[in-house]
């Protein structure tokens, strides 16, 4: 097993490499001259190429790649923000808390509400509760993450008044005040990944009820719920801590869009308005970030499924 999980390692590793090359690539594709859009009106040649040679873009960008990815993996130094001036780390870790704390109370709420839903839907296959929870839930899948939350401002902010249509966070909030201001796209996160996990805990466990064994269990009159519970879900974790390890990865990454319609001062927000300003140090920092985190769970993710599966830690 501790091979595999080193594998895994080396590969995310590789991966995260990968992901930074096509990250600089990316900014460096962006159509107009940096440059020439810091400086604006005041653009003369002389000026152009003083700021060329300040910023570096005089240099090769392999050059350039290199200089930045090697201040990253061996000093943590993501450069300086062309906007503000400061350290590019010194700006993001406070948006990176505030994305956090979002996407851990969005995973607080969905993991469990999936698991019970996805469980009490197996344990009710085929009943009006069964057919309701896989209609509601198909429903939410369908619906883009921007549209869901323009209908829960629509109907919470707008209509009811229950909540502000503006996450405007600030560190000095007290807790429950920060909550309150983060539900709306705490639950739009929520119903968007509640759906995939429920909807992947059922067809698991239901799976595992078709064995031989579920069926001699049934024949010698043990509930139903028992048998869930106690012999069809240990059996189906590895699918299921591997779709919840997944959807918490999106949860950091997937952020994005719920943080740019609640205006809620995220990371995903901050790379958004970093963009517009042309702030590529900050959008290649917010990029790399994003990446990063996304490749952690997804090697956790990886991780859980050999350590839950015996055929995988010990493989022939």
């Amino acid at each position: 097993m501790g091979k595999l999980i080193a594998q895994r390692l080396g590969l995310a590793v590789v991966t995260l490499a990968a992901f930074s090359v096509l990250i600089f690539a990316g900014t460096e594709i962006l159509p107009g001259d940096l440059a020439s859009a810091i400086l604006a009106n005041n653009a003369t040649p002389e000026n152009l190429a003083a700021l060329r040679h300040q910023l570096h873009l005089d240099l090769p960008a392999y050059v350039r790649f290199w200089n930045w990815a090697s201040g990253v993996a061996f000093h943590a130094d993501f450069g300086t923000s062309l906007a503000s001036g400061q350290p590019v780390l010194d700006e993001i870790i406070p948006r990176l808390k505030n994305t956090m704390f979002l996407a851990l109370a969005a995973a607080i709420v969905s993991v469990p509400l999936s698991v019970v839903l996805g469980l009490t839907a197996a344990i009710k296959q085929g009943s009006v509760y069964d057919r309701l929870v896989n209609v509601v839930t198909l429903m939410t899948i369908s619906v883009p993450e921007y549209f869901m939350g323009y209908i829960l401002i629509t109907i919470f902010a707008m209509q009811l008044g229950w909540f502000s249509p503006i996450s405007n966070v600030t560190p000095e909030m007290p807790f429950f005040e920060r909550i309150l201001y983060t539900i709306l796209p705490m639950s739009t996160l929520v119903l968007v990944v509640v759906a995939h996990m429920m909807r992947m805990t059922r067809a698991s466990v239901l799976a595992i009820m078709a064995s031989p064994y579920i069926e001699m269990a049934i024949l010698k009159g043990i509930p139903k719920w028992r048998i869930v519970v106690q012999h069809a879900l240990p059996n189906a974790l590895a699918p299921i801590i591997s779709v919840i390890a997944i959807n918490l990865a999106y949860l950091i990454t997937g952020v994005v869009l719920a943080e740019v319609v609640f205006v809620y001062p995220g990371l995903g927000q901050f790379m958004v308005d970093s963009v517009s300003k042309r702030d590529m140090p900050m959008v290649q920092g917010c990029g790399l970030i994003f990446a990063a985190a996304y490749i952690m769970l997804n090697m956790i993710a990886d991780v859980l499924a050999i350590m839950t599966n015996p055929r995988l830690r010990h493989p022939r």
